[in-house]
């Protein structure tokens, strides 16, 4: 029996077509993905002990949600040369997928945060320590020494010794000119540790000759002579002018590298800056957004110095000679964190500083700033960069306090509240530590 054929006009059975679906992608923000890693030595590239930095925050470089696609077990180690400042991304990850949101392109934002210190070749990094091995000392041999203090050494704590043997270093403190070709170069190098560790950090117009730059350096010496120079830290200053005839001036950046912090070179820089406005007669030093740390570093100075002040010596020897004739011991002591509740011009100068304080915090703005306005003018030197505050006449003011009338009243009663909350949190926590200092004695 023969089989029986398909006619020639029959259609074909048409085949289902499989569909596809994209891996789902919810993105790793990059500050649980990179890490930065500062070495000084290439034997300390690949070391899981090296020292590794916390930046402010990374998620800043990559678009506005932090986060990077299209990557599986992503993990970025950015190794940054201490001393030529050139940086090589080491990147791994399982494998690498388009989802939703694609596959985020690494090597621009890279370009963005390093600029012409990225080195995109592992071996080429790794020439950088010799072939840039004196990089700082060539840069900073030409400036002005403005503080030196040599102390003796003998571990194998030196960046350019690798046994241990007995050397000498000695740190200095450098000005520069930021607008001379190397120097500029080398900030150049150092404005992604800006970025990168100051809050709210941008590099300086080093075109402008009001700007100042210092250097905090460690040479090194052996029985042979200058071995290596290593920089601990650096800050930058401007040149106000201030009417009628002085200037003031002003601190932009002072970043002491995390391997160095807490050694007392940031003090040391702010101090070398206080020492040239007193030689100069400048009329005053302030800083442009002082973090937290750099406010406890003037508090310190400050108290250093008043420990010096003629006026208030006498008072100091008598407090002093009591203390040692009544011999208190440290848990007698009276603990005042708060004025006296009795002193009524004392708590209200207190209450003043809690507000103050709290509504910079909260209102994110300056109160004394009202009325005040900012308008470009014509200059020689940069037309772009000039500007002059003034502020309104009294009619003006009175104006917009009538527009801004009832919410500058809400926000004053909010602001209240919260300040009376706070004090009263102040004084009952100094109640709760002094009756427990009371019971301990």
């Amino acid at each position: 029996m023969g089989l029986k054929r398909r006619g020639s006009g029959q259609p074909e059975v048409k085949r289902r077509k499989r569909v596809g679906f994209t891996e789902f992608d919810i993105g790793v923000e990059a500050n649980e993905c990179v890490k930065i890693f500062l070495v000084s030595k290439p034997e300390e590239v690949d070391q899981a002990d090296s020292c590794c930095i916390n930046p402010v925050d990374l998620n800043q470089f990559f678009g506005e949600d932090g986060k990077i696609y299209g990557y599986k077990d992503l993990k970025i180690n950015i190794w940054l040369s201490s001393r030529s400042f050139h940086a090589y991304p080491e990147i791994s990850f399982q494998k690498s997928f388009k989802g939703a949101m694609g596959i985020t392109d690494l090597n621009p934002v890279f370009q963005i945060m390093f600029g012409e210190s990225l080195v995109v070749k592992k071996d080429e990094f790794l020439d950088t320590f010799s072939t840039e091995q004196n990089y700082i000392r060539d840069v900073v041999s030409n400036g002005t020494v403005l503080h030196s203090k040599v102390m003796e050494k003998h571990d194998d704590s030196s960046t350019y010794i690798s046994e241990t043997e007995s050397f000498t270093t000695e740190h200095q403190i450098i000005s520069m000119d930021p607008s001379s070709g190397p120097v500029g170069q080398l900030y150049s190098r150092l404005v992604p540790l800006v970025l990168l560790l100051v809050e709210g950090g941008r590099p300086i117009d080093i075109s402008d000759p009001r700007w100042d730059i210092y250097f905090s350096v460690e040479k090194e010496f052996n029985q042979l002579g200058a071995i290596g120079i290593k920089l601990l830290g650096f800050a930058t200053m401007y040149r106000f002018y201030h009417h009628p005839d002085s200037t003031r001036f002003r601190i932009s950046q002072l970043l002491v590298l995390p391997p160095y912090q807490g050694h007392g070179y940031g003090r040391l820089l702010l101090e070398t800056i206080n020492s040239i406005a007193i030689d100069e007669d400048i009329y005053d030093v302030t800083a442009e957004e002082p973090s937290d740390y750099l406010q406890q570093i003037r508090v310190c100075i400050d108290t250093l110095r008043l420990l010096t002040f003629e006026p208030v010596k006498p008072s100091l020897t008598s407090f002093s000679s009591q203390l040692k004739e009544s011999n208190l011991s440290k848990k007698v002591g009276k603990f005042c964190s708060d004025p006296p509740a009795g002193d009524q011009k004392s708590m209200e100068n207190f209450r003043t500083c809690i507000a103050d304080r709290l509504k910079a915090e909260i209102l994110e703005k300056n109160p004394e700033t009202n009325g005040k306005t900012v308008i470009d003018v014509p200059s020689e030197y940069n037309p772009q960069m000039t500007f002059v505050v003034f502020q309104a006449a009294s009619q003006e003011k009175v104006d917009q306090a009538g527009v801004n009338g009832n919410e500058t009243n809400i926000q004053d009663e909010q602001l209240n509240q919260v300040v009376d909350k706070h004090v009263e949190e102040i004084v009952e926590l100094a109640k709760k530590v002094t009756m427990h200092a009371k019971g301990q004695v």
